[in-house]
């Protein structure tokens, strides 16, 4: 639904490592990066954009990443622990938002809320 995001993290190299593992169930890659940046999307066209913020720390965001079945919200969750996020929701049903809504929640390591979700 959107067209690009951008998040300044503090460390490029862990916000590449984490959002490589954790999008990677999503059918996402590590499309282009170089000196402060990193870009992730399906091949060849990058919509979430990594850039080395050197100022002060940015205030956490919240990004939801569309998942085509329970299996890669569960995969996403678990990449996420392994890779430097934190639990911020295990994957599950949240019948609060729909009958249909299924997803989980990370803390990124510059502390964004990031969501995969099923419905």
């Amino acid at each position: 639904m959107y067209d690009h995001i951008g998040l300044r993290v503090a460390d490029l190299d862990a916000a590449t490592r984490f959002y490589t593992a954790v999008l990677a169930p999503l059918g996402y890659v590590l499309c282009a990066s170089g000196d402060g940046y990193a870009g992730f999307g399906p091949k060849g066209e990058p919509a979430l954009w990594l850039h080395l913020n050197k100022g002060r720390k940015a205030e956490g965001a919240h990004i939801a990443f569309r998942a085509g079945d329970h299996d890669a919200v569960k995969a996403f969750h678990r990449e996420g622990l392994q890779n430097g996020g934190r639990d911020n929701g295990g994957a599950g049903p949240r019948k609060d938002y729909s009958p249909t809504y299924y997803a989980a929640f990370l803390i990124d390591p510059d502390g964004n809320n990031v969501e995969a979700v099923c419905v």
